[in-house]
Order: structure tokens, then sequence, then C-alpha cells
């Protein structure tokens, strides 16, 4: 049964609907679960009433029906260590196990590794005493960026204006515990100027397949402004991202990380995903995670003209050196709808009407599930509108066309996604 092309992909977002959509066009691909998917992911395969966090559940699952392939998703069952526990009952899996995870799991492990294999990052320091972490703040000048060590759902960084800013953050981490035992250890860092990145690489944990550069946008407001989000969007490739630039941040940073690892005994297998700041210096970490990119991934797939499963398979395999893969020339976009009161207090409840489809463009679900009525919003970040064409302004269009078609009470989106590549505004 192992040779069979069958997948779970473990998660329920955007993320897992694209990579289920890409699984679904390869004719080998007989079957794809999801643990649990949503109202889009039962489209392109068959959701299982089985939570990402149910490690127990999952590791049943899989042990008695045997896929040919698990996709682990989210963070947080990598962390808790579902990869090691799938490969224990003789499971192929696509995701690090525990101890390779906590690149994104630790916010301290990964800065003492970059900074062990001189990788270029911002100076921090990482303490579990506040009093301790307030002298270091004083070292440091404004902005100043207070993190969470632990996974926090995205929400543990505060980028803070003034020191009495920045005292307040960490007061609540490690004593109000806002993120709760994520915060029992914080890490202060200084705050870095550029224009940010995403870089995915697929590794076998001493080869890599670099996938197209992306950028994401963090912030819920037009012009970057507002609160953090999971993400309002993306785009690929990015500009900024030459052949030149690309060369140097394998050679000084991807390349180290993964020998740095394998110092340590870790057989990496899956995606290195780096977030970085394009900074006067060159390029610097802002923080690594251990899975695909949401909302990278929506872009990044209808990019990739080479079967998904022959990439993943081979990483999880522990094997890239045979594998030949295509990229394509074009580029894509994707628009974010989000819920009403998103990321503050989203409400949920509201009938999505979608429209009809349209070439060149995919409707990516993430909070969505199946209502009385039809498909109705069940999360903060409700769909991801992607399009694609031969380039970066043609994937703008279609993207946004595909925006026109989606309705639901008091949905918002940003009409600025690539705004650093094309300018301002979509009207």
């Amino acid at each position: 049964m192992m040779d069979a092309c069958t997948v779970l992909i473990v998660g329920g977002g955007g993320r897992e609907h694209a990579l289920g959509w890409k699984f679904a066009q390869d004719p080998r691909v007989q079957k794809v679960w999801f643990a649990p998917g949503n109202a889009g992911t039962s489209r392109v395969g068959t959701n299982l009433p089985i939570a990402a966090s149910d490690l127990e559940g999952i590791v049943g699952w899989a042990a008695r029906e045997k896929p040919g392939l698990v996709v682990v998703g989210p963070e947080a069952p990598l962390c808790a260590g579902l990869a090691d526990r799938l490969r224990q009952v003789g499971v192929r899996v696509f995701g690090p196990g525990a101890k390779g995870a906590q690149l994104e799991g630790s916010k301290s492990f990964c800065k003492e590794l970059l900074v062990a294999q001189k990788i270029p990052t911002a100076r921090a320091g990482s303490f579990t005493e506040k009093s301790r972490a307030l002298i270091f703040l004083e070292s440091l000048s404004c902005p100043v960026v207070v993190k969470a060590d632990g996974l926090a759902a995205g929400k543990g960084v505060v980028i803070a204006e003034s020191h009495a800013e920045a005292k307040k953050a960490i007061e609540e981490m490690m004593e109000g515990r806002v993120f709760g035992e994520a915060g029992a250890r914080v890490l202060v860092e200084e705050f870095l100027v550029g224009e940010e990145l995403s870089l995915h690489a697929v590794t076998d944990g001493t080869r890599w397949v670099l996938l197209p550069s992306a950028q994401d946008h963090k912030r819920v407001g037009e012009g970057d402004t507002g609160l953090n989000t999971g993400g309002m969007g993306a785009y690929a490739p990015a500009p900024r991202a030459t052949a030149k630039l690309l060369q140097e941040v394998e050679e000084t940073i991807l390349r180290p990380t993964l020998e740095g690892l394998r110092a340590k005994g870790i057989d990496y297998r899956g995606v290195l995903y780096a977030g970085l700041m394009l900074t006067k210096e060159g390029p610097k970490v802002l923080e690594y995670n251990c899975r695909f990119g949401d909302p990278e991934t929506e872009v990044l797939l209808p990019l990739l003209d080479s079967p998904l499963w022959d990439l993943l398979v081979a990483a999880a395999d522990g094997d890239l050196s045979k594998l030949s893969i295509q990229m394509g020339k074009g580029a894509a976009m994707t628009v974010v709808l989000a819920a009403p009161g998103y990321p503050a207090e989203p409400t949920f409840g509201q009938r999505i009407e979608l429209g009809g489809e349209m070439k060149d463009t995919a409707i990516f679900h993430a909070g969505t599930k199946e209502g009385k009525g039809g498909v109705e919003v069940s999360g903060g970040r409700v769909l991801a509108a992607t399009g694609w064409g031969a380039d970066l302004a043609t994937a703008r269009e279609q993207a946004y066309a595909a925006v026109g078609q989606i309705r639901f009470s008091g949905q918002h989106f940003r009409r600025d996604i690539g705004h650093r590549a094309l300018g301002k505004v979509v009207s």
C-alpha cells in the first residue's frame, strides 16, 4: 500500500485546500483525504472527522489506511511530534520531526542556530527572567521587537516604538501570560529595516528545491496599516528576488542552516520556509517556519509545473538528487477575503455566494464549512482568491476578478495586494 498514490493532508485551511487542489490535478493520485478539511476541500477529496490537533486519531487512521504520503500543513502538530509518530508506524510523511520543528516552535532555538552558523540575522537576547530582558532592552534603539518564544498562532510578536511600550510587552508576555506558556521565554530583538521576502525550500535534509520567491501582506489595512493578521494576500515571484540574491540566500542562509541541523543530528525533511528582511547589508533571517506558508502556498502551487507528488515524496524519502522540477514562468497573486471583525473579533455564520468558475483562477477555502443553507463562514480568513498569468499585472487582474465573484455579509479585503511591485490600489 505504501507505493499507492494516496495522500492524507493534515489541516483545514487555504494552504491545505491548495495542496489538495494540486494533488488532484495528477492523474496518478488516486485519493486525497483531509483531516479535517473544510467546505472547499470536500470538492477535491474526502474530509475526515479528525482534528489536526488529534495526533492519536491521525496516527491511528494512518496506521490502518496506510496512505502513500501524509502532508502536515500546520506547525502545531509538527512541533508536537506528529511526523515522528507517523514514521514510527511506517507511514511516509512530509514534514520535520519535533526536533526540526523547533525552528518554528522555539524562537530561541532558531536564533541560537543562526548565531552558531554565522547566518545573518537581527541582534537579540533570549530571557526567562524579566529583569534580564529589561536590562538588555536598554542596549537597543527603538523600534524594538519583542517575541514570545513559543507558538502563539502567529500573534506573539510586538513591534514596540518606545522602550516603555517594549517593557509593557515583556511584562504582558512573561507575567500576564497573554500568549500562555509561549511567553514564558521571550526574545528581545533589534528591528530590521527593509523589504520582507518569503522563500520556501523543499528539502530532504541535505539538498533542496527552491520554490519561487513570494511576498506576504500581514497588515489588515491598505498601505500596510492596522493589526497584524495571518496574511491578507501574497504574490509570486517577488521582483526584488533576483537570481543573484537567491544564490546569496542559498549559500549564506539555507546551506548553513541545514548543515547546522545535521550537526545536531536532525534529519530535516519538509519545508524550510525563511522569512527574510532585505536590508542595506543584505538579506537577514527574521524567522524560520517548518511548513508551507499561508497564503504563500496559494500562489506557489499554481506556478509549479511538475507534479507535487514527485517533489514531496522525494523529499520525504530523503533523496532529491534524481528529481528534475519545472517551474512556470508566469506570476500568481492571491487576495484573502476576511470575516467581519477580523483579526480582532471576527463573526461567523454568514452564507457565502461563490459565483462561477473563471479561467486561470482558483478559490481556495480557509474558514468555511457546509451549513444548512450552503457554504458558511467559519473562520477569520474565509477564502483566498488566486489568479495567475504571464506577468504580475495579469495575475492581479485575474485575482481581483475572482474576488468580484464572491459575496458574504461583512466581507473585507485589501485592494492593494502587490503594491510594492505594481503600485498602489485596485479600484
